[in-house]
This record gives C-alpha cells, sequence and structure tokens, in this order.
C-alpha cells in the first residue's frame, strides 16, 4: 500500500497503456526487411503519452540518494561535491557538440585542453607521460599494467611474472594482474595496516621474477604508507615497476608528488580528485601518468604539440606503444569538468583540498574512537578513517545494523565490511566538500547509536530501517533470484 509521498513506481511495461503512443513514427513504404525476417507489429516500447513517462522518470528519480541530497561518506570512493561551474563549462558549444572523427584542425581547442590537462596532471603527480584514454580507474589499471608489461617485453625481461600486491587493496589489482597474465604475491599488511621493509622483502625475495608491485598509497585502511619510498628503491634495484593505485589521490593532490616517493605508474579517478560526477555507470574516467622511463610504452593517443598545433598521436608516431586501448580519445566531457576544477582552484586551492579532506576525517576519527574501536587509532589518518563494531558486537549489533540505522536516519553509509583484513570494517570518508554541520550531525548519529547499543536497544537497531520503502533485504538472494517486475 503507498502512504502519502512514500509510493511504489512500476516499470513502465506495468503501466495501464493509453489509447495512442508519446511518439509518432511514419509508417515505412517500400522497405522490405535486410535479415529475412517477418515485419515486427511492435518495437516492444510501453504504449504511454508523454506525460505518463515523465511522471514515471521524475518519481523514480525522487528514490535517488545522492551527493546533493544528503551526507555519503563513502570510504575509498570520494563522493564529493561536483560544481556546477564544471557543467556550465561542458556545456560550452565548441566542447559539447564535438565530434571524435572530426578533422584535427576543427577541434584544436580540444585537443588543447586534453593537452592542458595532461600537463596539469603530469605537474601534480611528478610523471610527465600521461594518457588521457582509459575509461575508469580500473581501466587505467589495465592500462598501466599493460605499459608496465610492454616495456618489460621490449627490454627482454619477459620472464618477470609476479605482481607484488598488498592483503589490504582494492579488488581490481589483483583481478587486473591477472588479466595480465600476472601471478600475484601478497605482501601482509595485517599487523600493522601498511607495508613494512620487512614484509616487502620477504614478498620480494631475490626479485628476479617480480614485474611489479601494485600498492595504494595512502592505503585502504586510511593510512599514509610511511616505508614506501624504501620499498620503491628495492623493487627498482631488482628492475621492477612501482604501479600507485591512485584511488585515495584526493588526500595528496597539491601536498606530494608520488613520483617523489618511487611511484612510475599511476591512474587517476578524475571523480575522485577533480570532481568530475561518479556513479549510475559513467561516464568514468580514469588517466594514467608515468615515469620518463616509461613514456614511449603508454597507449595512444596522446596529444603532442607541433609547429602545426595539437594532434592525436597514432601507432606509427610511437610503434613502442603497447597500442590503443579503447574506441578514440576518452572521455572528453570529464576532461573538460576536470581541468575547470584545477583551474578554478589552482595550486594552492588543489593544497587546500588535501588539506581539508584529511582534517575533516581526522576530526571525525578523534570524536568516534571513543565509542567505537579504531584498529588504527593511535595514529593520524589521512582523508579516511577506519572503525569496527569490535565493541557494539558485544551487544549483538553489527556493522550491518550500524549502517542500516544510519540510513533510517537519512545518512548514506559508509563503506562496510572492507578492507577485508579488518572484521567488521567501517570505512569513512567526509571529503573536504561537507561542512562541518553536517560532519557534526553525522557524529551525533554514530554516537547515539553506540548509547543505544551500550544502553540494550539491540532488538531496537535490528529492526532499522523502518520508513524506507524497502526495509532488510536478502540481497544475496536479490542478486541470485532478481524480481524484474513489481509487485502492485
Amino acid at each position: 500500500m503507498d502512504y502519502a509521498l512514500n509510493y511504489e513506481e512500476p516499470l513502465l511495461w506495468e503501466h495501464r497503456a493509453a489509447d495512442g503512443c508519446g511518439v509518432d513514427f511514419e509508417p515505412l513504404k517500400n522497405a522490405p526487411l535486410k535479415t529475412g525476417q517477418p515485419a515486427r507489429q511492435t518495437i516492444g516500447w510501453p504504449k504511454l503519452k508523454e506525460p505518463q513517462i515523465v511522471k514515471h522518470f521524475v518519481r523514480l528519480s525522487t528514490k535517488n540518494f545522492s551527493i546533493d541530497h544528503g551526507f555519503f561518506p563513502l570510504g575509498s570512493c570520494t563522493m564529493k561535491h561536483n560544481p556546477r561551474l564544471n557543467e556550465k563549462i561542458a556545456r560550452l558549444n565548441g566542447f559539447a557538440n564535438i565530434h571524435p572523427m572530426q578533422p584535427e584542425e576543427t577541434v584544436q581547442g580540444a585537443l588543447e585542453l586534453m593537452f592542458d590537462l595532461q600537463n596539469w596532471l603530469g605537474e601534480l603527480t611528478g610523471l610527465r607521460g600521461v594518457c588521457l584514454t582509459p575509461s575508469a580507474g580500473a581501466h587505467g589499471e589495465l592500462a598501466g599494467l599493460m605499459t608496465i608489461r610492454r616495456a618489460h617485453e621490449l627490454n627482454g625481461q619477459s620472464h618477470r611474472k609476479i605482481i607484488l600486491c598488498p592483503d589490504s587493496a582494492h579488488g581490481t589489482n589483483p583481478a587486473t594482474a591477472a588479466m595480465c597474465g600476472y601471478e600475484l604475491r601478497v605482501i601482509s599488511t595485517k599487523e600493522t595496516g601498511c607495508v613494512t621493509v620487512e614484509n616487502f622483502k620477504a614478498a620480494l625475495g631475490d626479485g628476479k621474477d617480480v614485474a611489479g608491485m601494485m600498492v595504494t598509497n595512502p592505503n585502504t585502511c586510511g593510512l599514509f604508507e610511511a616505508e614506501i619510498a624504501e620499498c620503491a628503491k628495492l623493487l627498482h634495484e631488482a628492475g621492477g615497476y612501482f604501479y600507485c593505485d591512485g584511488a585515495n589521490f584526493n588526500a595528496l593532490v597539491g601536498k606530494a608528488r608520488p613520483a617523489d616517493f618511487g611511484v612510475d605508474v599511476m591512474h587517476i579517478n578524475l571523480h575522485k580528485t577533480f570532481s568530475t560526477p561518479h556513479g549510475g555507470g559513467g561516464p568514468g574516467s580514469g588517466p594514467i601518468c608515468v615515469a620518463d622511463s616509461l613514456k614511449d610504452y603508454l597507449p595512444v593517443p596522446c596529444v603532442v604539440k607541433t609547429d602545426q598545433g595539437y594532434k592525436l598521436e597514432t601507432i606509427e608516431d610511437r610503434p613502442s606503444s603497447f597500442g590503443r586501448l579503447k574506441g578514440f580519445q576518452g572521455q572528453f566531457g570529464m576532461f573538460v569538468r576536470a581541468l575547470t576544477y584545477m583551474m578554478s582552484h589552482g595550486g594552492d586551492g588543489l593544497r587546500q583540498v588535501a588539506e581539508d579532506a584529511v582534517l575533516s576525517a581526522n576530526y571525525i576519527l578523534s570524536k568516534l574512537k571513543g565509542d567505537f574501536y579504531a584498529p588504527f587509532g593511535d595514529r593520524t589518518c589521512m582523508h579516511e578513517c577506519l572503525l569496527t563494531d569490535k565493541i557494539q558486537k558485544e551487544q549483538g549489533v553489527t556493522t550491518l545494523d550500524i549502517a542500516k540505522t544510519l540510513i533510517e536516519n537519512g545518512i548514506h553509509p559508509m563503506t562496510v565490511y572492507f578492507p577485508l583484513v579488518v572484521q567488521g570494517a567501517m570505512l569513512i570518508e567526509p571529503t573536504e566538500t561537507e561542512s562541518k554541520e553536517a560532519i557534526d550531525h553525522f557524529i551525533f548519529v554514530m554516537n547515539h547509536i553506540a548509547k543505544d547499543t551500550s544502553d540494550g536497544k539491540a532488538n531496537e537497531i535490528h529492526q532499522n530501517p523502518l520508513s524506507t520503502p524497502r526495509r532488510r533485504l536478502d540481497e544475496v538472494r536479490a542478486a541470485r533470484q532478481p524480481v524484474l517486475k513489481a509487485t502492485i
């Protein structure tokens, strides 16, 4: 049953059909089907009028929770505000209405923008070789490892088949290594939450078969890898390359350059650090930046500047490249938004981005580590802090219960049960764009959950959320046996 504005919304096909369609098509005359199949009587579209369709999608939109709706503290995903200035610039006619197959002389402004973005990313990371092509962070990982593999192949090092990776890494890291034909060797971090020189040496061995390592810095536990420069030095001496997962660059941008602690390759999620839209399946963008030693092996095209203007490289220009990664040149609209963000902030503004993001996370950690267990609470965190349900679990309240209770209070839950090396993990990233008022409200709700738990209200907490259209779902069953039609 529906109550007030808390309503069900069926699929388009489940609405009662109108007496005509909202779109009229002229019948095709003298146009035999080239498939050899009999003509269809309908193309399968729902037969609805325009007002019905508009209301349907507007109703669905009210069910979305977004960063523009409320607090969205996903750890390791950086759900930050997308400035409307970015959208305005991306809609300029010369950017919004171009085609990737236009002659280069007709899109010189767009190519110049891409060239400038490459330079900004190179300056911020200290890695001067930049390719904008990858369509997402994981795609950037793939491009980065393929660049490393190409370098080893052309340098007679194809026997290197091992990638080192911490046990706390993002799941895409080992998956990408496997897709590139590498075997994984795990670096243990369970004792400290970080890669130590001792544990790194144990994983490296003599290093003769190691192609590289993949490490996120700051890492997935929200900590800066303090010993990573020494690990990178040992890796380089053994002939391997250091791939840095750039998921957490939001904590370093403008403050530290990854090249300075030994990084050779890095992807950057433009949505995480440079405020392009995140979610909804795209459009993603994950450029890669590489050291000078790897520039020749980058995928094509990169944008280069010549005496005649700007152009896109081809494989003929750089035959050492591993080739083309995807069709065309990447997600151009995201390039516009990211460069707009960079230029509106400037170097000092981007530095403050990192400072404010780290300040916000440490503020939350300091306020909550008394009520919740903080496995690394004795150290300063970076742009995200890590808590667990260890204290609440003694009263029967779990991380999942806490997440569902946040939903009941109008807050999107943090990332839960990740990283996997920490039991009952709650990874919280407030970002730099949230106000102190919003952060204080989150802290208040979390403290209230802790108090209710200690007061013996576990059974009440287990019922949350109470006021959402859907309450506690069997998520595993829903994934395996989805119900594709609404029950009205």
